[in-house]
């Protein structure tokens, strides 16, 4: 079952690779005359590290690996060929058990299994294990494409020997597939990072490698008229007898044709990909041997014969284009060279070039296993730029400019009534801004189930498997108006930080600017605040995000509140205040012992009431010194501006529950009825805090499926109905409001990005039930799933580094 008996390893300059031992009685050797142009794809898969990044479960773990044919009724499943161990694992390590192994009965490749201890710990892999796809049984190239399965495999911490690797593969704790589309096929080198799912929070370090190869199977036909010595002296084959008649190439077959424009085009894309990796990575590569043994006069006589205009060598931007041409059927009774070329001469050119794009491919292995860790880096960043445009087909950006001011039009201001009338008119084009931003993602994911996504990058399935289940953001980038008055007090008047070194003296403006000093450690601090009666853990997925674009944050998952948030905001807010001086202190003693700290970003993240609870932490007086160190701030789905004006008539029916039976005094606070007075409520005179005001970036989360929150709310903005309501209550929001903006909006000597982010998920599956009439169902869905926070997190890397 198992390839043990009949594979050796071979310890070569500290690694080792995986070669099949001869037949115990070698056969005869028989030599098949082959007519046909037959070739295979081999995809070559490196594993770099396995990085946990919060597993629930300690234990043994163990990466599986098959590929096959997405039209599952052509062509074989993928064959691991063979497997190179970069570096050889510390086999005395309690930590590593036993090798790797193929299995012969499903072609699987599995690595060593390997035990996780703790959360953020790495595991060195450095494996490459290659698989070959014969293409005999379709018609010319491929059209299917190649579906790429991880499967995580786990056992308990707990198993040993033989019992170990039974558990193991009992069954699969976690799959991730890849679809390599047919585009692909010809040739790629993608950075492809393994996920697995929100339960198994890892990231496996991975590159794929694809190209086009010549079977080994075909050989190759006798040459009369040209000299077939340098394919030998590639190749280190002999030549056959291909033992049958030629003829003109008009008698050949257009599958023929279309394989041999294939192998041209990966070979064009093998060498353009060598060089530019070999430019990237500021490392040499010698490519003289191919020019050498192999005369460009062939490639140029074969594209003529082709009838490719090509001059240049074939780039991943104009491969596309290239290959389109390249397939086109040539019409051979108008091209003279197609029609005295004969079917010889076109076999001979396939062995010249198969075994070039051979010696191509395997100088780039070489090339790689040298520079395995800088071509990944190289790698990962060009993912990280080609992942903000593909997934901008799930986002919809737009720009909007912040108002000036919201005045209030009442029966005692009616010198305003003019401009009132003029922002009221403005709403009522909106109608309800919830139901209008809910209605524009509908159209944006019905456009969606209709476009062919025809690209040549890996796509993830847990995205492109429906790409119409996956969330639109639609975001807005606010661009600030000019600030109605600035502020003279200064929050940083009295910091005392002289015990931490490059932090005692630096101004607002100049601790916001880069400083010139460099030595120094910079502390970036996240700290994360759940919701009502929620858990510490419910922002997980957003906080994996932000490791896999900052690996070197220090996160805080805020616990003091937890089972404490039916109480005071002002409570809560001191808590949470004490906990993150707390944490800052140890994090910048820390640093302090072992060299000095040169700065400080310290950012936030709320879900629901979280995000109250936050502005209110920043009251408090204990955190003034750190304002100045505020840098990103986000907020899901927070209640910034109450429920004056919440029109879900299920959910306030709760609120009222909550506070006639239960006595919440935060629910009083967020409804204003914590005093008979409006302007002495907590919220009131929350939103005359500068809470915001320090933060260089802030984005809010908001749903128009949210029922929990109110969706003005959560944007910070205007709302149908406080603009119609000449009331007290009516300028008590707008003065919030306008308090809230003014915080926001950057002085005139400082950047400040503000964004608002529709997140629109798809509840289709869920159903008509009382969590999505509610509103229950998107409030909870900002903490299931990790799409929207990928999208966004990813699109603006800048804000979070």
């Amino acid at each position: 079952m198992f390839r043990r008996i009949g594979w050796f390893i071979g310890l070569n300059n500290h690694s080792y690779s995986a070669k099949r031992l001869p037949d115990a009685k070698p056969r005869p050797a028989k030599v098949k005359p082959v007519a046909i142009m037959d070739t295979t794809q081999e995809i070559a898969i490196y594993i770099h590290r396995f990085h946990n990044l919060d597993l629930f479960q300690q234990g043994w773990y163990q990466i599986k690996i098959t590929m096959k044919w997405e039209d599952g009724e052509h062509g074989s499943p993928g064959t691991p060929a063979r497997v190179v161990q970069y570096e050889v694992p510390d086999l005395g390590s309690e930590d590593i058990h036993g090798i790797w192994r193929i299995n012969d009965t499903d072609n699987s490749f599995s690595t060593q299994p390997f035990r996780i201890k703790y959360a953020r710990q790495d595991v060195l892999l450095s494996i490459m294990v290659s698989f070959n796809l014969p293409l005999g049984k379709f018609e010319g190239l491929s059209t299917s494409a190649v579906v790429l399965k991880f499967e995580l495999m786990y056992a308990p911490i707990s198993e040993s020997g033989s019992g170990l690797q039974a558990s193991l593969d009992s069954c699969a704790a976690a799959v991730h597939e890849f679809r390599i589309p047919p585009k692909a096929l010809l040739g790629l080198h993608s950075y492809c990072p393994v996920h697995f799912d929100a339960f198994h929070a890892v990231l496996v370090d991975t590159t794929v490698h694809i190209s086009l190869l010549k079977s080994s199977s075909v050989v190759a036909p006798p040459k009369v008229n040209r000299d077939s010595r340098n394919v030998e002296e590639l190749s280190g084959e002999n030549i056959h007898g291909l033992g049958q008649a030629v003829g003109p190439v008009s008698s050949f077959d257009e599958r023929q044709l279309s394989v041999l424009r294939a192998l041209l085009a990966s070979r064009d894309l093998l060498v353009e990909e060598l060089q530019n990796l070999s430019k990237a990575i500021d490392q040499p590569i010698d490519l003289t041997d191919v020019t050498a043994k192999v005369d460009d006069k062939t490639l140029i006589d074969l594209r003529a014969e082709l009838g490719i205009e090509v001059d240049k060598v074939l780039g991943p931007d104009k491969l596309q284009n290239g290959i389109e041409k390249a397939n086109q059927n040539v019409d051979t009774r108008n091209d003279g060279l197609l029609y005295s070329a004969s079917r010889e001469d076109l076999f001979h050119s396939f062995h010249v070039l198969g075994n070039q794009v051979l010696y191509l491919w395997n100088t780039f292995l070489q090339f790689h296993r040298a520079n395995k860790t800088s071509i990944m880096e190289y790698l990962r960043d060009a993912w990280a730029t080609d992942r903000r445009a593909e997934w901008s087909i799930w986002m919809v950006y737009t720009k909007v400019e912040m108002p000036l001011h919201y005045i209030h039009s009442g029966a005692d201001e009616p010198t305003h009534h003019g401009v009132h009338r003029r922002v009221s008119s403005l709403w009522k084009l909106a109608d309800d801004p919830a139901q209008s931003a809910a209605m524009r993602a509908d159209l944006h994911r019905r456009s969606i189930a209709q476009m062919r996504i025809n690209s040549r990058s890996i796509q993830d399935m847990h995205i492109f498997g429906d790409p119409s289940r996956i969330p639109i953001v639609i975001v807005e980038r606010v661009v600030n108006a000019p600030r109605r008055t600035v502020s003279v007090n200064s929050y940083f008047n009295h910091m005392n930080l002289k015990d931490y070194p490059g932090l005692s003296g630096p101004s607002y403006d100049a601790a916001k600017k880069p400083s010139t000093q460099q030595s120094g450690r910079v502390l970036k601090a996240v700290i994360f605040v759940h919701g009502f009666q929620g858990n510490h853990l419910d922002l997980r997925l957003v906080r994996n995000q932000w490791l896999l674009i900052d690996p070197k944050i220090e996160f805080l998952m805020s616990e003091v509140n937890e089972d404490k948030t039916s109480g005071d905001f002002k409570e809560m807010g001191q808590r949470l205040a004490q906990e993150v001086i707390s944490f800052l202190k140890k994090k910048m003693d820390k640093i302090s012992r072992s060299g000095s700290l040169r700065n400080i970003k310290l950012s936030f993240v709320g879900h629901s009431i979280g995000n109250i609870i936050i502005r209110t932490a920043l009251t408090e007086g204990i955190m003034e010194p750190y304002l100045r160190y505020l840098y990103t701030y986000i907020s899901i789905s927070g209640p910034h501006l109450g429920y004056l004006y919440s029109s879900n008539s299920l959910f306030n029916s709760g609120l009222w529950l909550l506070k006639k039976f239960k006595g919440t005094q935060c629910i009083h606070q967020l409804t204003f009825t914590d005093d008979l007075d409006l302007q002495n409520t907590f919220l009131y005179k929350l939103c005359k805090q500068k809470t915001l005001e320090s933060f260089r970036h802030i984005i809010l989360l908001s749903s128009p499926q949210d029922g929990y929150v109110p969706y003005h709310s959560a944007r910070i903005e205007l709302c149908q109905a406080s603009s119609s309501d000449y009331s007290k209550k009516g300028k008590i929001f707008l003065e919030m409001l306008n308090d809230c903006l003014d915080q926001i909006r950057a002085p005139s000597s400082e950047h400040r990005v503000f964004m608002r982010c529709d997140v629109n998920f798809d509840t289709s599956s869920q159903g008509r039930n009382l969590n999505t009439l509610i509103g229950r169902a998107a409030h909870i869905e900002f903490l299931e799933t990790d799409a929207f926070a990928r999208f966004v997190m990813w699109s603006f890397p800048e804000l979070f580094r």
